[in-house]
């Protein structure tokens, strides 16, 4: 029994060690053999990770007392130490713990999450709008504030990578936005639902046909960050990702003259946001 425990105490400070621990110095994509989330980089995810850690420690505890507890009760009323059982069927003070501890931990719970669910549905004072939309299986991009940007973004097959891009990640046209802009961001779809996921921004949200959901960003550190479709949206659902790159504001204007040449039609719009028919190898 004393090993079985002192096994158990061991893994709960492994687990909870890497968890604290991980993720200090990672890039923004998956590395083999991490734990924990990506290191964030807008205020929301910032408050992602700090909800995370207060539920993470409330389970952490509530698994270590009902451990300890389990434990006692074997140790202490066995047949062996306890041959003749009590017969108590009522106590008022237990009751009342049991039910008004609950309720507090759940409250500790929902009262964060629910500011955290308002703070990141919108923001009020937006900078510039990133329109979003899904296709089986590529992403397509618009800038309404720019004047009728807008492209496509597919994956790079993995035999066309170039040194240095990340296999399943990397795009043909990577979105460009400034560092440090409130940025809203409009989501939908043109055939299945789709979902827009960047763990770096703390974002995660459904693309739906015939709808328009909304979210924001503020980017703190200028980067490439990547993400992916997670929503499973059919047979290529593995292969449409997100490659987001974060530069300084005036670098985002030279972009955006550059990519009005680039990508804006003469009418203002963009051939390359009808949807294609190719699908990735």
């Amino acid at each position: 029994m004393k090993r079985t425990i002192a096994i158990l105490m061991l893994g709960l400070t492994v687990t909870i060690a890497a968890t604290v621990l991980a993720g200090s110095t990672w890039a923004a994509q998956p590395e083999p053999w991490r734990l924990g989330m990506q290191p964030g980089v807008t205020p929301v995810a910032h408050e992602i990770r700090d909800l995370y850690n207060l539920v993470f420690w409330i389970v952490a505890a509530v698994c270590v007392f009902v451990l300890a507890l389990m434990i006692y009760i074997v140790w202490r009323f066995n047949a062996r130490r306890n041959p003749t059982p009590s017969k108590t069927t009522h106590n008022t003070l237990l009751e009342i713990i049991w039910t008004v501890v609950p309720v507090i931990i759940v409250a500790a719970i929902a009262v964060p999450s629910i500011k955290l669910l308002y703070f990141m549905d919108r923001t009020t004072d937006a900078d510039m709008t990133l329109k979003v939309t899904g296709y089986q299986w590529y992403w397509s991009y618009e800038y309404p504030d720019q004047n009728g940007i807008a492209f496509d973004a597919i994956m790079v097959p993995e035999d066309k990578l170039a040194e240095g891009q990340t296999r399943l990640l990397e795009t043909d046209n990577r979105v460009v936005i400034p560092v440090d802009t409130n940025i809203r961001i409009l989501v939908t779809s043109q055939d299945v639902i789709h979902s827009w996921a960047v763990p770096a921004f703390g974002v995660k949200i459904d693309s739906v046909p015939g709808r328009t959901n909304e979210t924001w960003i503020r980017v703190e550190k200028e980067g490439v960050y990547y993400g992916q479709c997670s929503e499973l949206c059919g047979v290529n659902h593995a292969f449409m990702p997100v490659a987001v790159e974060v530069v300084a504001k005036d670098k985002f204007e030279a972009w955006v003259q550059e990519a009005r040449k680039k990508f804006a039609s003469a009418n203002g719009s963009s051939l390359a946001m009808m949807p294609r028919t190719e699908t990735p190898n």
